[in-house]
Order: structure tokens, then C-alpha cells, then sequence
């Protein structure tokens, strides 16, 4: 773990009734797990969190005015892995902008004064950045440029765990009790490894895709998730890119994370009451829902080291089926 400097004093912002753009602040929460975003969000501590909003130039498919108050576009909030927010990220925040799609970039580790949680994953979990997610999705809900209605949510990695959670309902009417959706989810390359018992989804559409070789985050919870949910009828496939490693969209070399806290096949349950809990041994099942349980379970399992790394064919067409996917889902 690494630690940034101390950010500027925050302003909150509770509403975007003046159509600002640029840095936006605004208040979360600091859900250790989604055990509590569940069973305890009124015991969890608020946090202040902030986010860049881009707007694009051009609205696809208009020839109006760009900075016409009356033209709303759709927008994508956008979470960034244990990494933090790298150059590819950008990259397709580049072409959703050329699209004719808002981003909306949310800072979940700067504002929380963390670099990096890759040996870490303790420091800003997964349920922070769920909170942070659907609080930017209340939030963005009020910008007169942006359609509430066709706001999804995309991340990497560990962002691409909360893109693909954020469809899961129990957590979403917990984090959004007043309706609120995300209208489609991208998550690449996720952690997939959570099950939930009550198999409630967004009928919002869901597209993984995903490395064939990930050994970090790897590819068979992805399958297996869609596996279970397809014949459920939720709107969920997955795209695996042959011979690609975790972050194949980079230009960044194949490089060995030796200290990675990374992911085997093992899945983690919640059952009907919120509480969760794996199976860390063979016949042996451990409660996860608290901090010093998960430490127990990862000093336990020493699941470490991964790779991470570009593939070209793979960084080239993943860029093409994210703005394919966006523009059915947002702009058709």
C-alpha cells in the first residue's frame, strides 16, 4: 500500500442543478464490506470522496450546440483498479468521449489518501467503492446535461468487481432505496469469486470481458457467474480474449506482481441474511463479513503473486466492443 498526499479541502456537493463539470465532491461512505453496505449502512462512516466529470464536445447524433442546456447525454461512471487510474483507463474514456458519452471518474483511493491496495486490498475494499458508485449515480441523476436514465457504470479489475456487483439488487436497493439504476454494466476483467443466495439482477445488460489467462482476477468466476445467471434470464455474457493476461487494454509489458493479492477459484457466499463467508480449506467454511476475518482468510490462503500486461489484439478490440456495447445500450 502507498499513500498520497494530503488532498485539497473538500466542498461538498449535493446537487449539479448548476451543470458543473470538471472536479465534483462529494460524500460516500467507508463500507468495509458488502456485508455492511447490507446489514449495517447506518452504523458505517461517512465519507468524502471526489470525481472528474467529463463532458463530450459532441453529442452523437446531434448538430446542436454542444454547450446547449437543453441536449442531455448519456454518461458512464467509471472506476479505476487496485492500481488506481492508468493509461488505458484513459484511453477508453478518450473514445467514450468521442462517442458522444459523458464520464464520470471517480477518485476512490486518492480521496481516501491511498496509491495502490495490490498488496493491500484491505485499504479501500470493494464496498467503499460500491458506495462510491451509486452515490455518484444519485448524484449525477441531478445534472441537467446528463439522462438519468442512461447512466451505466464501467471499471477495471477491482472496479470491474463493483460494475459488476452494482447490478446485483439487494446491494443496490440498499445503496439506492430511492430507485436509482445503472442502465448497463462493463466490467473488465472483475473479481468475480462473490455468490450471493438471493439471486435478484438488473434487468440492465451486463458485458465481462475478460482475459483468458488472467491469473489475478481469473477468468472461471467470470464464466461460472454467467453460467448460473444465464438461465435465470439476467442480461449477462462475457468476452474472453485469447492467450490475454489482467490488463490486457495496456501497452504496459507482461510484468510479474509478486506480492499481488490475487484470486483462485474459490467463491465467496452471502446467504439471505447478508452474511457472508468461503471455504478455506476442503469441509472447511470461515465468516468473512469483518476485517479481521478477511486478514485471517488471506494470511491463511497466501494467495500472491500475479501477472498483469497488454496483448495488442486484445487492447485493440476491446476498445471497439466497449464503445459497441455503450452505444446499443446508451445511444440506440
Amino acid at each position: 500500500m502507498t499513500c498520497c498526499q494530503q488532498p485539497r479541502s473538500m466542498v461538498i456537493t449535493n446537487d449539479l442543478v448548476h451543470s458543473p463539470t470538471g472536479r465534483i465532491d462529494f460524500q460516500s461512505m467507508n463500507a468495509f464490506e458488502i456485508h455492511h453496505l447490507l446489514c449495517k449502512l447506518e452504523q458505517t462512516p461517512e465519507q468524502s470522496v471526489f470525481g472528474h466529470l467529463l463532458l463530450p464536445e459532441q453529442p452523437s447524433g446531434l448538430d446542436e450546440d454542444p454547450q446547449s442546456t437543453e441536449q442531455t447525454v448519456p454518461c458512464v461512471v467509471a472506476c479505476h483498479g487496485s492500481r488506481g487510474w492508468r493509461e488505458h483507463n484513459d484511453e477508453h474514456v478518450k473514445n467514450w468521449l468521442a462517442s458522444g458519452i459523458a464520464v464520470f471518474k471517480i477518485h476512490s483511493f486518492e480521496a481516501r489518501l491511498v496509491d495502490s491496495v495490490v498488496e493491500d486490498q484491505m485499504m479501500v475494499t470493494h464496498a467503499m467503492m460500491l458506495a462510491d458508485a451509486f452515490s455518484a449515480l444519485k448524484l449525477l441523476g441531478t445534472h441537467p446535461r446528463i439522462d438519468p436514465a442512461r447512466i451505466a457504470i464501467a471499471g477495471w479489475s477491482l472496479g470491474g468487481m463493483v460494475a459488476l456487483y452494482a447490478a446485483w439488487l439487494p446491494l443496490a436497493e440498499a445503496l439506492a432505496p430511492g430507485g436509482e439504476r445503472f442502465a448497463a454494466h462493463l466490467p473488465f476483467y472483475p473479481a468475480a469469486h462473490v455468490r450471493p443466495d438471493e439471486q435478484r439482477w438488473s434487468t440492465s445488460p451486463i458485458q465481462i470481458l475478460h482475459g483468458e489467462i488472467d491469473d489475478y482476477t481469473p477468468v472461471v468466476l467470470a464464466t461460472g457467474l454467467v453460467e448460473q445467471l444465464k438461465p435465470l434470464g439476467v442480461d449477462i455474457d462475457i468476452k474472453v480474449y485469447p492467450g490475454a493476461h489482467h490488463s490486457f487494454d495496456s501497452t504496459e509489458p507482461i510484468t510479474m506482481l509478486e506480492h499481488a493479492i490475487r484470486l483462485d477459484e474459490r467463491t465467496v457466499r452471502i446467504d439471505l441474511d447478508g452474511n457472508m463467508t468461503g471455504e478455506i480449506a476442503p469441509g472447511e467454511t470461515i465468516p468473512l463479513n469483518e476485517p479481521a476475518e478477511r486478514y485471517a482468510a488471506i494470511q491463511r490462503t497466501q494467495l500472491v503473486g500475479a501477472h498483469y500486461g497488454g496483448q495488442t489484439e486484445a487492447r485493440n478490440q476491446s476498445r471497439i466492443d466497449a464503445v459497441d456495447f455503450l452505444t446499443r445500450t446508451l445511444l440506440e
